[in-house]
């Protein structure tokens, strides 16, 4: 077995471990004629109605594994998750949107979920399932906006370097579903919330721009960030009116803690980046690799990090051979006209860095970066594999991969030189996984 393959079977250890399948029966189960969601249990015979709904990457395999746990006590329910992530389903509609752009297709499964849990009254159950992705996928077009509006907002906003949490804020006070404003539309009913983590440090509030968890950021925030990202002019001026009027009163604050509707909500985080890790951690020893770092804090400027962490490992003078662990989530400042996503910019960055490598050096490197939804940005990878070979290749074919780097190109650089890493959709999503190993180099 290579190193590669040696990386990926970590990876893939990982987001195994975080799926759905694995998930969810630990949380929502029927024992003893009674249901038993989170920490409550409910008399199978006294169930009114149950309504499921979701979105997110992840939200078909969710609706799936609760599909064949409640079978026909499923009153009806729709989930929308991203286009090609679709997976069969018996009582629960499965719709497709785009992302991270919403579309019309999007418009039309957060109305369809709006007029499906409205029906919902006291004494029913209504089963939320939350994954990364659900801030594009669940999408509202409020009084005064057009769709068009917030396409050009999500964009803006994509290629700011704008962190997750700030991206969201902003999300939710161009929204009346967000923030969690979903809930007025079934104030009586109880609510469940089944979230996959996908933001760092794991916040309700920001991960799929928390639907059903109160929310403490404003529309003054709202402005504070897009000026800081030098946005704010850049917007629709629909947009920027909404977002004055906001600030002025005349549009409502997301859902605060106050409001009387969370004494019905329970939102509990059932699958993280953190479990990812830890399952990694297991199988690189397993492999026989000393676990140097375990961290899920990654951040920042994904060609900074991709740097900073291979300056780091040739640094190492412990036992081999080593591996070392990250999770989390970069960002990007898109100023290029290339293709990639922040994991093939950090990969990039670290191929870079790894070709500055002299003929004495002893260790040998692999460096794989990749997103455990199986999508890094608007691409068909999850990431990329920087490891001699490519270096190698790259040298070979005469590939500036400076050039490819500042131009935001990596996707095209790795696919010269066979270092993409493609798994397809994942059916989960917690957020980035970095793995990178270091070996003592072999002759030939």
């Amino acid at each position: 077995m290579t190193t590669r393959d040696k990386a990926i079977q970590i990876f893939n250890s990982a987001v195994t471990s975080v799926q759905p399948a694995q998930l969810i029966p630990a949380h929502l189960f029927i024992s003893d004629n009674k249901l038993h969601i989170f920490n409550q249990q409910f008399p199978i015979a006294g169930l009114q109605n149950i309504y499921v709904i979701g979105a997110g990457k992840a939200s078909a395999a969710m609706a799936k594994s609760v599909e064949e746990i409640l079978g026909n006590l499923i009153t009806s329910g729709i989930i929308v998750t991203k286009y090609e992530h679709a997976i069969p389903l018996q009582k629960i509609i499965c719709a497709e949107a785009a992302h991270p752009v919403p579309d019309e297709s999007g418009v039309a499964a957060t109305t369809q979920t709006i007029e499906l849990i409205s029906k919902a009254g006291k004494g029913d159950l209504i089963i939320c399932l939350l994954s990364g992705g659900a801030s594009s996928l669940w999408v509202d077009v409020p009084a005064g906006l057009t769709l068009k509006d917030l396409q050009t907002t999500y964009e803006l906003l994509l290629k700011s370097g704008a962190t997750i949490d700030e991206m969201n804020t902003v999300r939710k006070h161009v929204s009346a579903v967000k923030g969690g404003q979903l809930l007025q539309y079934a104030p009586l009913a109880s609510w469940f919330s089944f979230i996959i983590s996908d933001v760092p440090g794991d916040d309700l509030s920001v991960i799929a721009s928390g639907p059903t968890v109160a929310d403490q950021s404003t529309f003054y925030d709202t402005e504070r960030i897009l000026k800081q990202y030098n946005s704010m002019t850049e917007l629709p001026p629909a947009v920027s009116d909404y977002i004055h009027e906001g600030l002025n009163g005349k549009i409502r604050e997301t859902t605060k803690l106050t409001d009387k509707v969370f004494n019905h909500v329970h939102n509990h985080i059932i699958g993280s980046n953190s479990i990812a890790l830890k399952t990694a951690a297991a199988c690189a020893e397993t492999l026989g690799y000393n676990v140097v770092m375990v961290e899920n804090t990654l951040h920042g400027d994904a060609a900074e990090r991709g740097t900073a962490l291979v300056r780091q490992c040739k640094n190492y003078t412990g036992n081999l051979p080593a591996c070392w662990l990250l999770g989390g989530e970069t960002t990007v400042a898109v100023t290029g006209k290339g293709k990639g996503g922040r994991n093939q910019q950090m990969a990039l960055s670290a191929q870079l860095e790894l070709s500055m490598y002299t003929n004495n050096d002893t260790l040998t490197f692999t460096f794989l970066a990749a997103g455990t939804d199986g999508t890094d940005g608007p691409t068909d990878a999850a990431g990329a594999i920087a490891a001699q070979y490519s270096i190698e290749l790259a040298n070979e074919k005469k590939l500036d991969a400076a050039a490819f780097l500042n131009n935001n190109d990596a996707y095209h650089f790795f696919e010269q030189t066979g270092g993409l890493f493609r798994t397809g959709p994942t059916q989960t999503n917690v957020m980035d996984l970095v793995i990178v190993i270091a070996e003592i180099k072999t002759n030939g």
